[in-house]
Order: structure tokens, then sequence, then C-alpha cells
């Protein structure tokens, strides 16, 4: 892509050694054009190669589709089915790019990992910091919040202290094929960007048909299927109401579904675990933060009230509508991204 490509563009003219590596991963049987995954599909191969011959550079495709689809994939398929809603990127983040493919480039005798992501990395003293990209539209540090230390050192972001058009403009000056190119938003495993017809085909024995309640217990309807509905939801509930119902929770031992009006949908509370710290060192006292609850959302102020060094609870100034237990909540203090963890409740 446009981003990646201006990267690699970048760190050509300030003199470093450079060479590009494209992850094959896996994709749809039968699905997508040519069975392949939206990032690696062969017109994207092409272009890739385009770029690196441009810039004089070696070229590599590494093969990563049993691993991709053993962290990724299977996760993704995994939690879903557990009920709640799960964030691959994060995955992905973590195990491909800064685990097998930083592995595969330091043992072809890179000393850095270089990416096209809007994040920044800063060294003081002895440590890395992730900071927000200078792009604040596009900024991509909550992605990146499960990685730590030993990875941050081997990391370049050369695009992170640009904005958008600054790096279209850029490629534009470069003369890069992808210049104009469009980026893609959907998880890139899913061919058709339906992740419920996936879910069907992949694990359909968690698509049980279910009762629809309101927050009194009183049933109002049925469900297709837990993994279908995500909190905070309004359509496609399949109701007709007064007032407009939104998904409040999901009961996986009874198989419920518990719907009301939006009044009763805003927690100030959330409770999280697997938490990874970037500095590497667990904070156990209590701090003020902003959190940012998804990939899209403004960050909040609140408390940060660790537990241990794993798990803590986290207090919002302010309540809000979709609190969404498997998405991370990531936690910063100005622009240093301080690390994340994975909402329970």
């Amino acid at each position: 892509g446009v981003d990646s490509s201006v990267a690699a563009a970048l760190l050509k003219n300030q003199g470093y050694d450079v060479f590009g590596i494209m992850l094959r991963l896996w994709s749809e049987p039968g699905q997508s054009t040519n069975g392949q995954n939206r990032c690696c599909s062969p017109e994207s191969i092409t272009r890739a190669r385009q770029v690196a011959a441009m810039l004089d550079i070696p070229f590599y495709v590494l093969d990563a589709k049993n691993v991709f689809h053993e962290s990724v994939v299977s996760f993704f398929i995994d939690k879903y089915s557990s009920g709640v809603t799960p964030n691959p990127c994060l995955e992905c983040n973590k195990n491909i790019r800064w685990g097998h493919l930083l592995e595969k480039s330091l043992a072809m005798g890179a000393s850095h990992l270089a990416t096209g992501h809007y994040a920044r990395v800063d060294k003081r003293g002895d440590k890395w910091f992730l900071l927000r990209g200078s792009d604040q539209n596009k900024d991509q540090s909550y992605a990146l919040s499960m990685i730590g230390q030993k990875e941050l050192k081997h990391t370049l972001f050369p695009i992170g202290k640009y904005t958008k058009n600054k790096i279209r403009d850029l490629a534009k000056q470069f003369d890069l094929p992808v210049a104009e190119r469009q980026e893609s938003q959907d998880l890139c495993f899913l061919a058709d960007r339906n992740y419920r017809r996936f879910m069907h085909q992949y694990a359909p024995k968690s698509m049980k048909p279910g009762p629809i309640t309101n927050s009194k217990g009183e049933k109002i309807g049925d469900h297709k299927g837990l993994p279908l509905y995500t909190i905070g939801q309004r359509k496609g509930i399949g109701i007709s109401a007064k007032e407009p119902l939104y998904v409040l929770e999901k009961n996986m031992s009874t198989n419920t579904l518990i719907v009301d009006k939006h009044s009763k949908l805003g927690k100030n509370h959330l409770s999280v675990n697997k938490v990874n710290w970037i500095s590497g060192d667990p904070i156990h006292k209590n701090f003020r933060a902003k959190v940012q609850l998804r990939y899209t959302a403004r960050a909040i102020s609140a408390w940060i009230l660790p537990k241990n060094d794993k798990e803590l609870n986290i207090k919002l100034d302010k309540p809000i509508n979709d609190i969404t237990p498997g998405q991370a909540a990531v936690f910063y203090q100005n622009d240093s991204c301080l690390g994340g963890g994975i909402i329970i409740t």
C-alpha cells in the first residue's frame, strides 16, 4: 500500500539498507479471487514488486498462512463463539507482524522492522516509548498496544510524523504507482466482508438460536445466535418496538440476548485482563489516564485501578454506551501509550 511504500522510500533516502517483505496470509478457499487474502492478492504482490524495483531494493514473499490461521483466524472464531467481540488486528500485530515477521526479518539480517503505521517510537533513557501518530485522524497506536520493549527496540515508523495527505504527496513525489490507491478498512481474511456468513460456515455450533429478553427478564423475541450481536448494537436485532432497542448483554450460560432502551445502556466501569505494559514495568498504584475503548473511539478520562500485573479495573469519568467485552482498553498519558488489555465486563 501507499503507507508502507512511502516508508520504504523515506528510509532508502535516509541511507538505510532496505529490503521488502510481504507475507502470504490465509484466506477462505473459493471465497475470494484466486482464493487470496486481500492483503496479499496477486495484484498486491505485483504492485509491491513494482515499488521495490523502482526503489531498487530486494523483495521477498514469505508464506505465513498457517501461523496466521492459528494466531488470528482461529482466535477470531473462538472469541466470537464464546460471545465476545474480538479485535483480530491486535492479535495480528502482536503475533504476526511483531512476532513471525520480526523474527524472520532479524534472521535475514535486518536490524529493524519498519512498517507504514501511523505511530511513533521514541527512546528515553533505557526505555522505548510508543507514541500516537502525529495525524490524529490516522493514529494506529491503539492497534499496537500489545507489543513491548523487545519489539519496539527493533521498530521504525517512518511515516508516523506525517499526515495521510502528506504521505500521498510524498508518494507522488517519489513517483510510486500506489500514490492514489485506496486503503481497505475491513478484515483481510473475510473475502465478502461478512463475518456473520463466515461464522455460520466455520462455527455453526455457536449459531444456536435462543430467547431475547428485556432487562426485566421478559421474553420479547428470539435471536439467531449470540455471535451475531455485539454490545450497543441497535440495527439487526429483529424486534419491532415503540422505542429503539439496544443490545445490553449476552448471557452465554442461558443463550439469552438481553436488550432494552437506550437509557439502560451506559456504564462507567469495566474490568480488564491480559494487560500489556509497554514499559515492561507494571504500575501498581491507581493513576489517571485517557482510555480508548475502540480503534476509532475518542479517548476519555478515567481512573486506572490495578489489581495485579495483568488485571485492572477502569472507572470512567462519564458513562459510555458500548463497552464491549473482547475489545481492547488502551490507556494513554498525553501522546504516550502506556499499554492495554482486553475488556472482560
